[in-house]
Order: structure tokens, then C-alpha cells, then sequence
């Protein structure tokens, strides 16, 4: 994964962090509007953070499956430890990288959108 998106991620874990000592610190003193706001904020980061851990985790999966490789008694199973690690970390930098894209202003909000026929009878309606 790029050096960037590392950084990037590193920043969400210190403010999900953040957050989380703001909520238990605070949480008494906090308006309800600023708790929400608050509580909304860390809903959005901890799926996230959660996935960056574990792409950690499957990372040094990978270091330690490629240090059992030396040992020929370990190495069919290391090399099954490697492949399953690697699957999983490409699996979650897909993830990471769709959970940092810009998210739209407007995807909370809600819309119903009814298209109807106008004049011109079946032929409209088909179009």
C-alpha cells in the first residue's frame, strides 16, 4: 500500500482515538447535537480503522509465514499461511482504498423520484 494511504490511515486512528476519549470524557457535558455529531462521526471511522488493523495484522502474517518458509518442515504450511495472507491483504486494500474515497454530501439525504408518462399515450410511456 502506498506510504500516503498509510498516513492517511494512521490520521483515522488517531482521531477515532480522539473521539473516543472526547465520548468518554465528555460525553456528560456534551449537548445532544455535539454527541451525535460526535457518535456519528466515530460510526463512520471504526469500520475503517478496524480494516486497517487487520490489514496490519495479515501483513505480518505474510512477514512470518515467509520466515517459516526457511524451515523445510514448515514450509508447506507456510506457503498455505502465505496464500491465504495475501488473498486476505489484497482483499482488504480494496476495502481501504473504497472506505477513503470523497464521500458525497448528498448520499444521507433521501429522494423519491417518480417518472411518469406525459402526453402521447403507450408510446411515451415506452420511452
Amino acid at each position: 500500500m502506498k506510504a500516503r494511504i498509510c498516513e492517511k490511515l494512521d490520521q483515522l486512528i488517531a482521531r477515532l482515538a480522539e473521539l473516543d476519549h472526547q465520548l468518554a470524557e465528555d460525553s456528560a457535558s456534551l449537548d445532544g447535537d455535539a454527541l451525535r455529531r460526535l457518535g456519528c462521526e466515530r460510526a463512520e471511522l471504526a469500520p475503517v480503522v478496524s480494516a486497517f488493523e487487520a490489514y496490519r495484522q495479515a501483513e505480518a502474517d505474510i512477514a512470518t509465514a515467509r520466515e517459516m518458509l526457511a524451515d523445510p518442515e514448515m514450509a508447506a504450511l507456510a506457503q498455505e499461511e502465505l496464500v491465504t495472507a495475501s488473498a486476505q491483504r489484497d482483499a482488504l486494500e480494496v476495502t481501504l482504498q473504497t472506505a477513503l474515497l470523497p464521500k458525497d454530501p448528498d448520499d444521507r439525504r433521501n429522494l423519491f423520484l417518480e417518472v411518469r408518462a406525459g402526453t402521447g399515450g403507450d408510446e411515451a410511456a415506452l420511452f
